[in-house]
């Protein structure tokens, strides 16, 4: 006999398996992230369709088999309107769900990661920036989940010396952990420094807003195009 569970899911990605059946990828309150069957759920007269729709938030419960899980039942509790129609606000949700996918295991709960998800797509949805820059939404998302799984950045000491930074001529470091001052950054060999990435005090400041949870703040911040691209290219030397 199965046993039935009930939790609370974010449906964060989804394949088509066979000729009606999909997988999904949800983010869940009480299991931490899984891998789940809807069988025959690509049909219309599909009774689970309606709360499986990606980026929705719904109640769901499913059994667990030998070799999977298969979804049994879904209540909808909130599709996220605003961030279907914007496609900027879509952008950021299928960047959200591919960090998500990328950086955590399977069936490991985390009450922390599930308040930043909650909190991130809820904003996404209700926010409004001045800028439309909703991309801020994606970093502020993105350097609070490494700091959660262990992997918060040094901002305010050089991470090689420990001294207190000086705000010019800084580089970031993922193999030191943080910001890397300007003079153990000179008395590194030509081929290490390779691996560094000049870094900006305008991102910096705007990093230690983001790890502070500052929003209310971040939101008003008018960020030039220059420190756009400082941020994309620090996201890739994390990623």
């Amino acid at each position: 006999m199965f046993i039935h569970y009930r939790t609370k899911a974010f449906f964060l990605n989804e394949q088509n398996r066979g000729e009606a059946n999909r997988l999904f990828t949800i983010f869940t309150n009480d299991f931490g992230k899984l891998r789940i069957f809807g069988k025959a759920i690509r049909k219309i007269r599909s009774k689970l369709r309606a709360g499986t729709e990606i980026f929705s938030l719904s109640e769901i419960e499913f059994i667990q088999g030998k070799s999977h899980k298969t979804l049994t039942d879904t209540v909808l509790i909130d599709r996220f309107e605003n961030i279907k129609e914007n496609p900027e606000k879509l952008k950021v949700a299928f960047q959200v769900a591919e960090t998500m996918n990328s950086f955590l295991e399977e069936e490991e709960r985390d009450d922390e990661i599930w308040r930043l998800l909650e909190e991130t797509i809820q904003r996404l949805n209700n926010c409004s920036l001045k800028t439309k820059n909703y991309s801020l939404i994606y970093y502020y998302f993105f350097w609070n989940l490494v700091s959660i799984l262990g992997y918060k950045p040094e901002l305010y000491h050089c991470s090689v010396c420990q001294k207190k930074l000086l705000p010019y001529n800084l580089c970031f470091s993922s193999k030191e952990g943080g910001i890397v001052c300007e003079s153990c950054f000179q008395k590194m060999d030509k081929k290490t420094k390779d691996f560094y990435l000049k870094i900006n005090i305008n991102v910096v400041k705007i990093l230690r807003l983001i790890i502070k949870k500052n929003w209310n703040i971040l939101k008003q911040l008018r960020i030039g195009e220059e420190d756009k691209e400082n941020l994309n290219s620090l996201l890739k030397k994390i990623k």
